[in-house]
């Protein structure tokens, strides 16, 4: 894959202006433009897209996920890395769900970056190794794999149960997996059916999450 363009957005002034000398100086090909804000960037790129794009996490007004979100809708083969300093597993896996396709941490090398970047252009998905980790510790925690009633739900009802078993109201898990609240009152009503429960405690502790 050859990326001749490639944006990124950060509101931090020294962090941006450090990222667009460094990729435009080890990729003097590729067009490089930066953005403060998810609004900004947003309103530039959904009509000019660009081939790859930087997202950090915290930005004001939408988030980088958010504005990933977004992005994605309206051009799937653009390639997205988040680049930021959060390294907790609620936000890898909603950047992942809105996007991603690669995870850094900005404590990351300027060397490893670039090569991140290669990667990513080259089809791979790299990873900060303690994301890595954390994104397969994630997945061996899941569920209860001898429970039979966690498995008889739905792809979708395991990642909705899965958020409900830390205490999310149904706004909260709603924002959380882009889906409406009436989308995740059904979801949640279709759960308790299937398991035959009346309650979040009772779902839970039935598909083993308690």
């Amino acid at each position: 894959m050859t990326t001749t363009s490639l944006a990124i957005i950060e509101d931090n002034d020294k962090i941006r202006n450090y990222l667009f000398q460094l990729i435009g100086d080890a990729f003097p090909e590729t067009e490089v433009t930066a953005y403060p804000d998810g609004e900004a960037a947003f309103e530039a790129l959904k009509d000019e897209p660009v081939d790859m794009v930087l997202f950090d996490i915290e930005l004001p007004g939408i988030s980088g996920i958010e504005c990933m979100y977004k992005l994605k809708a309206i051009h799937l083969q653009m390639q997205c890395m988040m680049l930021t300093v959060f390294d907790d597993v609620e936000n890898i896996f909603k950047a992942i769900k809105a996007g991603a396709t690669s995870y850094m941490l900005k404590n990351t090398p300027p060397l490893k970056i670039i090569e991140a970047i290669t990667d990513l252009r080259n089809g791979g998905s790299p990873m900060s190794s303690q994301i890595a980790r954390k994104v397969i510790e994630a997945f061996q925690q899941t569920g209860n794999s001898k429970n039979q009633s966690y498995h008889s739900l739905s792809r979708r009802e395991q990642e909705i149960i899965r958020v409900l078993a830390k205490g999310f109201r149904y706004k909260e898990i709603a924002d959380q997996l882009y889906l409406s609240q009436e989308t995740i009152r059904t979801h949640i009503r279709n759960i308790y059916e299937k398991l035959q429960v009346n309650s979040r405690s009772e779902a839970l502790k039935k598909a083993g999450l308690i």
